[in-house]
């Protein structure tokens, strides 16, 4: 059966592609713009526009009614992460801004912000994979799992046009081809 849950978990496989491509950025010594645009787009449109989306309109207020606290415990912790995370984007956005504009200095804090990024997503996805998604699945009927991947179909299709998961997939794919991750 499909859940829920499986749903945020095939979303995961894209993410830590993601985070592949962007650990292996780093170590280029010119960065390519064009790519750390789109990884700056995917990040903002998938992972937090979707992704984070799904769980935070919809599969964290569903545990809530079971008990778990926004404000402590697990999800709280994946709430602190994910604006733990922005704040690396808007580093990454920054520092991008400041190469462009002819200071080289700023690719090592590219870096930087891209490589703490990874490594936070990458252990945020094993903790909800292999703790929360188990205790949801674990307090949610099927009947409840159901209704959320129902709705989390909703936050996929009404994205503005262009902007299809299936494009944000095959953008990583291609990246993560051209990296050899």
């Amino acid at each position: 059966m499909n859940s829920a849950t499986r749903n945020l978990e095939n979303d995961h496989i894209y993410v830590i592609k993601l985070t592949d491509v962007m650990k292996a950025i780093t170590h280029s010594e010119t960065p390519d713009i064009k790519h750390i645009e789109s990884v700056i787009d995917i990040i903002r449109n998938f992972a937090d526009g979707i992704h984070h989306a799904k769980e935070e309109n919809l599969l964290f207020p569903a545990l809530g009614k079971k008990g778990f606290s926004p404000q402590q415990g697990p999800v709280a912790v994946m709430l602190h992460e994910h604006v733990e995370g922005r704040n690396y984007v808007k580093g990454m956005v920054e520092n991008l801004e400041l190469f462009k504009k002819g200071d080289k200095a700023a690719v090592a804090l590219l870096y930087q912000k891209m490589s703490g990024y990874a490594e936070l997503l990458d252990n945020h996805i094993t903790k909800e994979n292999n703790i929360l998604f188990r205790m949801a699945d674990n307090v949610l009927s099927d009947a409840e799992q159901e209704n959320l991947l129902r709705e989390f179909e909703s936050i996929e299709q009404n994205r503005t046009a262009g902007t299809r998961v299936t494009d944000y997939i095959n953008s990583i794919n291609a990246l993560a081809l051209t990296y050899k991750v």
